[in-house]
């Protein structure tokens, strides 16, 4: 915690042990115990041996805590959250080598699958894998590269409406008329997408590798994604006939996916190392490796807080309103809308943060014609033009040298025209304006986020504490009876039976519980006749 970044910081929580109800281990238990049964011969080779070496254990809902110290030994470690986080904050944090796990346990009515992030899902699913090293390189590279990727005002609107969603769902005391309200709402965005992000690109291959992922492994096909891994359905589903296997390649971001429902194809790679170099081959095509104006469009569709980097490491970050070219297709001009931060290699530079750049920012960009810093004077009047043809005018306030190739001009009364267009006038105040000539990389977010602020792919939400009626108070205490009787060295026949009775007084709809008690008698020898009856 203490080496995190400011920002991600508010992500992080107490696990807070204690909330874990006796169901809530009876679930973990159950869930755990069915898919290492299965897993044991259908996971890649290193996810049995990956859950003894992060301390994963059947018996019980892991410490995070714990998991974190074992962790440490591949160079990881783990940190709790609360449900979903924002895919910019979990990227982030992963690329740091933190493996963000949801403390929320899920609900005996979503054993098989869950629609929100739990603890089974990520700490039994994504822990385990990490102790392959060829693996958690790839994860760690994919990180670096989906932290930098653009993502629109579209996909944060249908990424809220998927956590509204899928928390209602999960959450016992929710109504029919809420999660229909909620569906319909995710419906509605989702139609309204009339392009695909960068950043959802990413998100396909995330989920047709680490999370829906399967491996060659001589001639059987293995399972290797967390979903899968933590899923005692479609584990079992995906392997069969019924799902198509499909070899990975870059087109795997072509394919979309529907959260809600099994999957009727998946992608099949042949090793860890060529999911690597598959995602190597798609960040040739993002905005942070190519720029100019292919980029510039990019992060214009996306009318969210992105960054623009010119050869000389200045950089500008907020949401690119605009920008103009020449008639040669060169970039002329770009503007900025709102908070605008301006920053020298990832750092913010003094003076130029988004409260003094509040109302947006705007600078011509390319060779000027007929400047020489050396023979200007401050205080003085200077024109000068880009070979454009965009025109700058006014009194030279400041002179900002950053480096020998970074400099920021600072002018007083100034004008700026591009032909007979007005880009700047006296009366807005001063024009500052940063000396590029060329935009060789756009990627996400700000270049110094702690230092621009909260922005809107990083919003903090916390799940809400469920609470208990006494009918259900009751039926925990069952649970934690049944598993206080599991953990003794010799169970007594009088004793089972006792606990028999009033579980089927008390709670002849709790399904699990008599689970529980069909391992006891088996464990113990008891009576067969009484377990037929049970």
């Amino acid at each position: 915690m203490q080496s995190l970044p400011s920002h991600l910081k508010k992500y992080i929580v107490e696990q807070d042990y204690q909330r874990y109800t006796p169901i809530d281990q009876a679930v973990w238990r159950f869930v755990l115990r069915q898919l290492t049964k299965f897993l044991s011969a259908n996971a890649h080779e290193s996810y049995l041996e990956g859950l003894k070496k992060t301390g994963i254990d059947i018996e019980q809902i892991p410490r995070i805590e714990t998991v974190s110290q074992k962790l440490e030994k591949f160079g990881w470690r783990a940190l709790p959250v609360s449900g979903f986080i924002p895919p910019a904050a979990f990227m982030e944090l992963q690329s740091l080598s933190v493996l963000p796990i949801a403390c929320d346990m899920r609900s005996i009515d979503h054993l098989m699958y869950t629609p929100a992030p739990d603890i089974v899902h990520e700490a039994a699913g994504h822990a385990p894998i990490l102790a392959d090293e060829k693996y958690a390189n790839y994860l760690k590279q994919y990180a670096q590269v989906a932290k930098k990727s653009i993502i629109s005002k579209q996909d944060l609107d249908q990424y809220e409406a998927i956590r509204v969603l899928s928390d209602l769902k999960e959450k016992p005391n929710s109504t029919a008329a809420e999660i229909q309200t909620a569906e319909e709402n995710f419906k509605n965005i989702s139609s309204k997408i009339n392009f695909i992000s960068e950043a959802s690109e990413l998100s396909r291959m995330n989920w047709w590798t680490a999370e829906y992922g399967l491996i060659q492994s001589g001639q059987s096909i293995k399972i290797f994604g967390a979903g899968l891994l933590s899923s005692v359905g479609e584990s079992r589903w995906c392997l069969s006939d019924q799902v198509k296997k499909i070899p990975l390649t870059v087109d795997c971001v072509k394919q979309g996916y529907d959260i809600t429902e099994p999957q009727p194809q998946l992608f099949v790679t042949k090793s860890f190392e060529h999911l690597s170099e598959v995602l190597e081959e798609f960040s040739k095509t993002m905005a942070y490796r190519q720029g100019g104006i292919t980029a510039l469009e990019k992060i214009l569709k996306a009318e969210t807080v992105n960054t623009v980097e010119f050869e000389n490491k200045l950089q500008i970050s907020g949401i690119l309103k605009n920008y103009k070219t020449d008639s040669n297709k060169n970039i002329s001009y770009v503007q900025f809308d709102g908070p605008t931060q301006l920053c020298f290699n990832d750092q913010e530079i003094t003076g130029h943060d988004s409260k003094y750049h509040l109302q947006g920012y705007g600078t011509p960009v390319g060779k000027i014609a007929n400047l020489n810093l050396q023979d200007i004077k401050l205080n003085s009047k200077i024109e000068f033009t880009y070979s454009s043809g965009v025109r700058v005018s006014g009194v030279l306030i400041k002179i900002l040298k950053l480096n020998d190739q970074a400099t920021i001009l600072s002018f007083d009364q100034a004008t700026c025209l591009l032909n007979e267009e007005v880009l700047f006038m006296p009366e807005w105040g001063t024009f500052d304006i940063i000396l590029a000539e060329n935009v060789v990389s756009c990627f996400g977010g700000p270049a110094d986020r702690q230092a621009y602020g909260q922005v809107e792919d990083f919003v903090a939400s916390r799940v809400i504490k469920n609470q208990y009626s006494e009918a259900q108070l009751k039926i925990f205490s069952l649970y934690q009876k049944v598993r206080d009787m599991r953990q003794r060295d010799r169970v007594e026949e009088n004793d089972f039976k006792e606990l028999f009775l009033q579980i089927s007084q008390h709670a002849e709809n709790e399904w699990l519980l008599f689970v529980e008690l069909v391992e006891i008698s088996n464990l113990n020898n008891l009576n067969s006749d009484f377990l037929k009856l049970i």
